[in-house]
This record gives C-alpha cells, structure tokens and sequence, in this order.
C-alpha cells in the first residue's frame, strides 16, 4: 500500500474538488491529469527516486490508481451531499432536459420514456436524499472519465518528470 499512498492521497485531494461547484467544470480535463502528474512527483520524493529515470508502466499504474480513487472518492462526497441536501445539478436543469429531449428525433414514446426514467431519480432524490440509478451513473461516469484522464496524466507527466531529469543529468 505505501508504494500507491502518492495515489490515494493525491486522488483523495481531486476527488474533493470534484464537488466544489466551479472546480466541478474543470475535473476531467485539467484536475485528473495535475492528479496525476502530482502523484507521479510525490511518488518520486517519498521513494528517494528524484533523479531516476520513471518507467512509463510505473507511470500508468500511477495514473489509472489517481484516476480510480479521485472518481471513488469524488461520487461518494457527491453523494453524501446529495444525501444530506436532496438536491442536486440533476434537478436544477430539469426544465431545460425536458425542453431539449422534445428536440431529438426519437419517438414520443421514447422521449416519455426517459422523461419518466429522470423524474422518477429526482423524485427519489427529494424525497430521500439517493437513488440507486442516479449512484450507478454517477459513480461509472467518474470511473470511466477519471481513469482516462489519469492515464493521461500519467503519461504526460512521467514524459515532463523524465525530460526534466534528462536535462539535469547532461549538465
């Protein structure tokens, strides 16, 4: 576990800032991957490795572990909130799904169908605070976003790491 600490502690950091309203915006495409990079450079300090060269598959498993605990930890303070709240983005923009949905060309069955689907996770969510729909999709969301922008943070970050100490072993 010591040797993937820089991932949980640093997932734990993004995961956190993946509720903050205007951070909220920006997790996928700029905190994972700085998540990432960061516990690729705390990796290197709390290993005493600060002038090794990184392996790439060192940097991945880093990368896909940042990636695995920010969504875990991010979907479970999501859902805490809107547990604690009961309410959430879903039911603010409600009004406006419904406006969007009648403009896709799908069927008005269809188009009934998902409507009933939403508002029966925003029913659940006033009334109490979690559904198990609106947990499963959050929850997959992040997962599948977050592990792909920490691979690539992991791979972006060990190539900056690694020229970085490149150009300090040739002076």
């Amino acid at each position: 576990m010591k040797k993937y600490l820089s991932s949980f502690v640093v997932g734990f950091g993004a995961g956190v800032l993946q509720v903050v309203p205007v951070a909220k915006s920006f997790a996928c495409c700029i905190i994972i991957p700085l998540a990432a990079y960061f516990a690729l450079m705390l990796d290197q300090k709390a290993n005493k490795n600060i002038n090794v060269i990184m392996p790439v598959s060192r940097a991945l498993i880093i990368g896909l572990l940042t990636g695995i605990y920010a969504a875990l930890f991010g979907s479970f303070f999501d859902i805490l909130i809107t547990f604690i709240t009961k309410n959430n983005d879903i039911i603010a923009v409600f009004p406006e799904f419904q406006k969007m949905i009648t403009n896709f060309p799908i069927s008005e069955g269809l188009q009934k169908e998902v409507l009933n689907l939403y508002s029966s996770v925003i029913d659940q969510i006033k009334d109490v605070g979690f559904s198990a729909l609106y947990t499963l999709s959050i929850l997959f969301n992040n997962l599948i976003i977050n592990l792909i922008f920490g691979l690539i943070g992991g791979v972006v970050g060990v190539q900056i790491i690694n020229s970085r100490i490149k150009k300090s072993n040739e002076l």
